[in-house]
């Protein structure tokens, strides 16, 4: 028998052994901590001398624990409890996590927990085996099959992934410029080094000063109030053009993907970034649906589809509040800026929001910008009387013409009323394409990408945005202006990736937001 084939039988013994545990009613937590497995065939991939304070049949337990249940690296850190489960001082953050899977594991250390893990998943979906905390049979029969395709099963190495990273890093810092003086103890790139290491490992200023600087000396890296110091010098007008340039810089290099030459699918939004602090004085915080919840606003405006998911316009959003003598929100004057901006990088077909844009000015000002939008409606007294006439009809799908007239112009319009995706009721979309009864609830389904903006949202705000208290407005843009653009990194970084290996685009990564950040602040840094 060969070495892997040895492996593969240690791996479907602990398989069968854990799937005993659990149909014996053990919990998963306890079914790994008492199992014993042949771990000593596997190899540890750090030398005796290296620092890792972490052991190695701990962490490939833990590991396996993380692979049964299909939790990511962050969200293990959230369970402390576990250390004491898997003989661990302490759950190693998410950075550690990642480099114990690529480095310390070798491809048969890997092999052997995937398959371990996926014998038992498979076995508890198909025997009924009572197992709340594993992960559903679907995502690794998914993996599976991409797995098998020709095209998926190219493999990137550390360094060709390095290379790509520092290929999208050249091409994203140089458009800004604090205006700092020439002498000054430290460059720009210094604390973009900082911001990037923040964003890394999901901090404060200071906390990330102080870590930075243990890892590269005081000498190479500002203290935190330093660093604060200088991002107030980003002037915030021109923050947002200087990644705007940088976007266009960061296009430039795919400019010659034919994808990007045919008019694109956008969609623009609104995320919030909570403020629990005072608000007297603060302009720039504004109220949110929860009656007493705060935060700060921002407008994007992001590509969708199977094209590379970036961000290609942000925008501050200033609203009025009771705290503040701001004038009424001007919703279209943000979605113009947003749409201009972006056209001037790519065409756009067609825009998606969500009803916090039904506004006839904003219809009107997609309109007069020459793209089509797909909005839903809330549903008012008019709308109401042709949902109860369609009920009356037995009607699934109804189209009624309609028009805009406002002082910037005017145009006709389309609603569109087709049964919701949820299964419960109709929904009403507004659209100024001519669209019949027979393709209208085709043309909605249109809507359902809207979907990536929501996870790209969630990824800037939990994989790249660093943590800060500031009741600054200029520190709260730098640090949201700095996590889009190392999300866009991150996405151009495996729009490359897929490109030297060829094949259909698509947008589930094949490399984690998380590596990614890592890959960039070690491109940024010089090696200890």
């Amino acid at each position: 028998m060969t070495s892997q084939e040895h492996r593969l039988t240690d791996a479907y013994l602990v398989g069968l052994t854990l799937t005993e545990a659990l149909k014996a009613d053990q919990s998963l937590c306890t079914a790994l901590r008492t199992l014993e497995g042949p771990f000593d065939s596997l190899n540890d991939g750090y030398p005796e001398w290296h620092p890792a304070p972490h052991s190695f049949e701990g962490m490939v337990r833990l590991l396996l624990y993380r692979e049964l249940t299909g939790e990511s690296y962050r969200s293990l850190a959230q369970y402390p409890e576990l250390a004491v489960v898997f003989d661990l001082e302490k759950i190693p953050d998410e950075s550690v996590l990642s480099r114990t899977w690529r480095n310390r594991f070798d491809e048969a250390t890997r092999e052997f927990v995937t398959t371990a893990a996926h014998y038992v998943i498979k076995e508890v979906h198909d025997r009924d085996i009572s197992a709340p905390e594993v992960r559903p049979k679907a995502e690794i029969v998914d993996d599976e099959q991409e797995a098998a395709d020709p095209v998926e099963d190219n493999s990137f190495s550390q360094e060709e992934i390095i290379q790509t990273t520092r290929l999208a890093r050249d091409h994203a810092f140089g458009h800004f410029d604090s205006g700092r003086a020439s002498n000054a103890s430290y460059e720009d790139t210094q604390f973009f080094e900082l911001q990037t290491f923040m964003g890394m490992v999901h901090c404060g200023t200071a906390q990330g000063a102080t870590r930075f600087q243990y890892r590269h000396g005081e000498e190479y890296s500002p203290h935190g109030d330093t660093h604060l110091r200088a991002v107030k010098q980003f002037d915030p007008e021109e923050l947002v053009n200087g990644f705007n340039e940088t976007t266009d810089r960061l296009l430039s290099v795919i400019a010659s993907e034919a994808s990007f030459r045919r008019p694109v699918t956008a969609a623009i939004d609104i995320t919030t970034i909570p403020y629990y602090g005072e608000v007297e004085g603060m302009p720039m915080v504004s109220g949110t649906k929860d009656r007493d919840g705060r935060a700060f606003k921002f407008a994007t405006l992001s590509i969708i589809g199977q094209n590379i998911p970036l961000v290609l316009a942000v925008e501050p959003v200033r609203e009025s509040s009771e705290w503040d003598e701001n004038p009424s929100n001007q919703i279209h004057r943000t979605v113009r800026r947003l749409v201009r901006r972006a056209k001037e990088q790519v065409p756009i077909e067609t825009v998606l929001c969500d009803r916090e844009f039904d506004s006839i000015q904003v219809f009107q000002t997609l309109s007069n910008l020459d793209v089509n939008y797909l909005i839903p409606k809330r549903v008012s007294s008019s709308e109401r009387d042709v949902l109860e006439q369609m009920e009356g009809d037995d009607q699934e799908v109804a189209v009624e013409s309609a028009s805009i007239h406002v002082e910037s112009g005017s145009h006709p319009m389309r609603l569109l009323y087709v049964p919701s995706t949820s299964g419960e009721g109709t929904a009403v979309f507004a659209t100024n394409l001519r669209v019949g009864p027979e393709e209208a609830e085709t043309f909605c389904q249109r809507y359902s990408r809207r979907w990536q903006i929501e996870s790209e949202y969630k990824s800037i705000k939990g994989d790249f945005l660093a943590k800060t208290s500031s009741k600054d407005y200029r520190i709260r843009l730098f640090y949201f202006v700095f996590a889009v653009l190392l999300y866009n990194i991150w996405r151009l970084t495996d729009f490359l990736l897929k490109a030297s290996v060829g094949g259909e685009m698509d947008y589930a990564p094949v490399i984690t937001a998380g590596e990614c950040v890592e890959l960039v602040a070690s491109s940024l840094i010089p090696h200890d």
